[in-house]
């Protein structure tokens, strides 16, 4: 991945152990430093599971939301949450390139993900999503143990489906 800039410096991505690991390039006065920590976002292999923890849940979950909810949120709080939880970027970072404290970035991301639960609790879009991705799991399992002619006749309504998310 292409460096991005941080208020630290420049940070990359790369892999370790399965996990994305965050790069960061410091520039100091006697020359570069580099630092690597582990992120909170998590690559399988799809060739097993990893068990879950409660923050990679969260994180999850609070990404799922944004992709409904983030045109119903404020641009600061669009903004918040994507560096955070998108980009990786700490409170202080995040503090720092907007000239505010810490406490108000967490303030702002707590308000944020409030508001995200509150609008699944109204409309349930994710809760739906996650119902139907189940449904078309399922149908498609059973058509896989249909006769060749059936699945033929069903491919059309099963690519219809998946277009509808």
């Amino acid at each position: 991945m292409p460096p991005r800039s941080t208020a630290a410096g420049q940070f990359r991505y790369r892999m370790q152990n399965g996990m994305a690991v965050k790069v960061i390039r410091l520039t100091t006065i006697n020359g570069s430093v580099t630092i690597s920590k582990v992120c909170k976002v998590f690559f399988l292999d799809g060739g097993g599971s990893m068990p879950e923890h409660p923050m990679l849940e969260k994180t999850n979950r609070i990404n799922l939301l944004f992709d409904f909810y983030s045109e119903l949120l404020t641009e600061k709080q669009r903004t918040f949450l994507s560096c955070y939880f998108h980009d990786d970027y700490s409170l202080g970072e995040i503090a720092s390139e907007f000239s505010i404290s810490r406490q108000a970035v967490y303030e702002h991301i707590k308000r944020a993900e409030l508001m995200l639960e509150e609008y699944e609790r109204k409309l349930r879009l994710l809760a739906k999503h996650e119902q139907r991705t189940d449904c078309l799991s399922r149908l498609e399992d059973l058509l896989g143990e249909a006769s060749p002619d059936l699945r033929i006749k069903a491919a059309p309504l099963l690519e219809k489906m998946r277009l509808v998310d």
